[in-house]
């Protein structure tokens, strides 16, 4: 006897859920585009627990009748190709007829559905077993699929899944997605018992973008509407001045099906070449329509990959399109000119007599007892010499012969006695004299090691202080933001944030870290930074992953503060520097302090 055999068929339904079915979004990516196919003008989606007690997707499209309904969990039961040529002009978004049985392999299914026209409904339950069951019942026209306690007979997986606001945000991604292909369709996503979105048929894909991301998205992006003999290009990009460093309003499509691709988002980078900042991504939602036939859409279970018959033509299209269109906005790299150290010019008007004292030539002073022929002679109050150039110049408070070179070095121990003892270069460079030199610290290191002190005993258990905002700060983040707000709200608190939601879209900030600035624009800046953090999924153990949240929310810190402007500021930060455990390095290895050696000052002269 052979050793090869054929899995039973609940096996085989678990491998295929395995690649269909990754994690909750997934279920609500594949119900919604089913019901998208199914020709709905409205979809509504329920999901409790992020998805891991329910998921519910209601549609008023086509329905089914009592045979299909049962005949739609059987493995590759499809209505969209009937042969191989079939494959070659793919539409729609489901094809494969894989969805539903990887849905019921891994969850508890009960389906509802009736056809228009039919008097009563189909409800098919498929229980723990995969058994199903058939009968009638009550319900509207369209389709309504529940599908609770989601891997309960894969308790691994289960277990891989991620926190609740985690999870919640990747289904907030996929409806997003899937609500931009139709901005005709009117969608819902209720999580909760709370409405995340409420989204009516929209007159435009730009009313849609404004009803899903928000205006801060809506009004920083151009059009862009292309045809070239390979394809056409619709949609919208972003102004090279709004690109950020978070990664989340970049958008793909192809015939109406959002795909991820490295190589086209590439081609749209590459367009912005010399117009944004190394480190920071623009915002785009790009439509791309070409003959299906060009496109392979089968290429990964979860079909967000594809395959285009020729991608480096596809590529140098993209590029060129984009670049022409931020051509035509006129939009280029802004020279900014460094005027720091410059000399500030009055605005001179009517108020000129104001500055005439200033302008004009001091008076002469003469010593008419002064003799240049005797060296015993003293030189008046009002002189000194200039060694450089070997001139008289005026100078109060220094008398004596002109070659008393001592006095000149008395007056120059004078000087520095009254000057400050710190030194603050710029804001940037705080320099403090030093037994053997000097020693020079760099202002944002020391602050990113203070920081990260504080955050990590505030992590740790500890207090941290805030600073309230004088006026509390409103920033539209977008709804898919929202649940990294609140489900980090204890962290936040932890460190100093005091950040609450205001409606769906957009939180206030109230308070932030002591060390952080207040000033309106910076913290919008740092509301996007601290997403970008909270956004970055970790397995580390606790103190690993406190030791990593510590020390991205002190980097973020020390870029937010402002710069010295004192030297009593000068002074806390060097006190502060010296408290920390580690007072010469940054979490990050990066050095704070540097001394400069005598020695090492003597070879510059």
């Amino acid at each position: 006897m052979g050793k090869l055999k054929v899995l039973p068929a609940n096996i085989a339904n678990l491998i295929a859920a395995g690649e269909v079915v990754q994690r909750p979004s997934s279920v609500v990516k594949e119900l919604m585009e089913n019901a998208v196919d199914a020709g709905a003008s409205g979809v509504s989606v329920v999901v409790t627990d992020a998805g891991r007690t329910r998921i519910q997707v209601i549609d008023d499209g086509c329905g089914m009748g009592p045979a299909d309904a049962v005949l739609c969990f059987e493995r590759h039961a499809t209505s969209k190709i009937a042969s191989a040529s079939d494959l070659e002009a793919i539409r729609t978004f489901g094809f494969r007829g894989e969805a539903l049985p990887s849905i019921a392999a891994v969850s508890e299914v009960t389906l509802k559905t009736r056809r228009k026209g039919d008097e009563i409904a189909t409800q098919v339950k498929i229980d723990g077993s995969g058994n199903a069951s058939a009968g009638s019942a009550s319900a509207p026209e369209g389709t309504s699929i529940s599908v609770r306690n989601l891997f309960y007979n894969t308790p691994a997986r289960r277990k891989f899944l991620k926190s609740d606001s985690v999870e919640l945000r990747h289904i907030i991604e996929e409806f997003t997605r899937v609500a931009l292909t139709r901005p005709e369709t009117a969608f819902s996503l209720v999580s909760n018992g709370k409405d995340i979105f409420q989204l009516k048929s929209a007159k435009s894909l730009k009313y849609r973008i404004l009803d899903l991301i928000g205006s801060s998205v809506a009004s920083d992006i151009v059009d862009i509407d292309i045809t070239t003999s390979l394809l056409r290009i619709t949609g919208f990009v972003g102004r090279p001045d709004t690109a950020r460093k978070s990664l989340g309003n970049q958008f793909l499509f192809v015939n109406g099906r959002f795909f991820k691709s490295a190589y086209i988002h590439k081609a749209v980078m590459k367009a912005y070449e010399d117009l944004i900042p190394q480190g920071v991504t623009p915002s785009y939602f790009l439509y791309l329509e070409t003959d299906p036939q060009s496109v392979d859409v089968n290429v990964s279970p979860t079909k967000t990959e594809i395959k285009f018959e020729d991608e480096s033509l596809v590529f140098q299209t993209v590029y060129a399109c984009v670049k022409e269109v931020l051509g035509q906005q006129s939009f280029g790299a802004i020279i900014d000119f460094d005027t720091s150290g410059a000399v500030e010019l009055p605005q001179l008007g009517r108020s000129f007599e104001e500055y005439r004292g200033a302008s004009e030539s001091p008076a002469a002073v003469s010593d008419p007892l002064y003799n240049p022929f005797d060296p015993e002679t003293p030189l008046s109050p009002d002189y000194s010499f200039d060694s450089q150039s070997g001139s008289e110049r005026g100078y109060s408070g220094f008398s004596g012969p002109v070659d008393r070179r001592q006095d000149y070095g008395m007056l120059f121990e004078q000087n520095l006695a009254s000057s400050p003892r710190l030194l603050v270069i710029k804001g940037r460079y705080v320099v403090v004299p030093a037994a053997s030199g000097m020693m020079v610290v760099n202002v944002k290191r020391a602050r990113e090691r203070i920081l990260y002190e504080k955050f990590l005993k505030a992590l740790s258990g500890g207090e941290n202080v805030s600073q309230k905002a004088l006026f509390p700060v409103q920033v539209q983040i977008g709804a898919a933001q929202m649940p990294l707000i609140e489900g980090n709200s204890d962290i936040l608190k932890s460190l100093g944030f005091d950040i609450s939601s205001f409606g769906t879209d957009t939180v206030v900030v109230n308070a932030v870290p002591q060390g952080y600035t207040c000033e309106q624009g910076k913290v919008e800046q740092m509301v996007s930074d601290v997403l970008l953090i909270l956004s970055e999924d970790s397995s580390a153990l606790p103190q690993v992953l406190c030791q990593n949240l510590a020390s991205k929310f002190a980097k973020l810190g020390s870029l937010s503060g402002d710069d010295l402007t004192s030297e009593v500021e000068a002074q806390r930060l060097i006190d502060s520097l010296f408290a920390c455990d580690n007072s010469e390095l940054t979490a990050g290895g990066r050095r704070i302090v540097a001394i400069i050696d005598t020695q090492e000052i003597e070879k510059k002269f």
